[in-house]
């Protein structure tokens, strides 16, 4: 009784807290900088360019391959945990550990030729 009682009150305070800010906010932000940047005389760009698009693309590719990896790494270290002496899981885990690390070296290395690209000739890092 008192473990639902419990649950029951931590669903309601965790809705309560993620429910207040939607009632506090009266504009999003954006809406305000947009009224400040139509009120200085600026007006909001309506064109999107081939190199933004494609940036955007790759930057949320590499994020996506990177969250990946990560989670490869956190399953290849449950795996070596969970071996309790067996050679072959553990031997399966550095190899799953091996390779994701390698994997998320070269997700790192893409990102930053990525962005050493996006700054140096196309100005528009994501």
């Amino acid at each position: 009784m008192k473990k639902t009682i419990k649950t029951i009150s931590l669903l309601l305070a965790l809705l309560i807290f993620l429910i207040i800010p939607y009632f506090v906010f009266a504009t999003t932000p954006l809406d305000a900088l947009k009224k400040t940047g139509d009120g200085g005389g600026f007006q909001e760009a309506d064109e999107t360019t081939l190199a933004e698009i494609a940036g955007t693309a790759v930057s949320a590719a590499l994020g996506l391959l990177g969250v990946v990896f990560i989670g490869l790494i956190i399953y290849g270290g449950g795996l070596w945990m969970t071996a309790q002496g067996n050679d072959d899981q553990v031997k399966k885990a550095q190899n799953i550990l091996r390779n994701s690390l390698i994997g998320l070296i070269l997700v790192v290395s893409a990102y930053a030729v990525y962005s050493l690209i996006s700054i140096l000739f196309l100005n528009t890092l994501q």
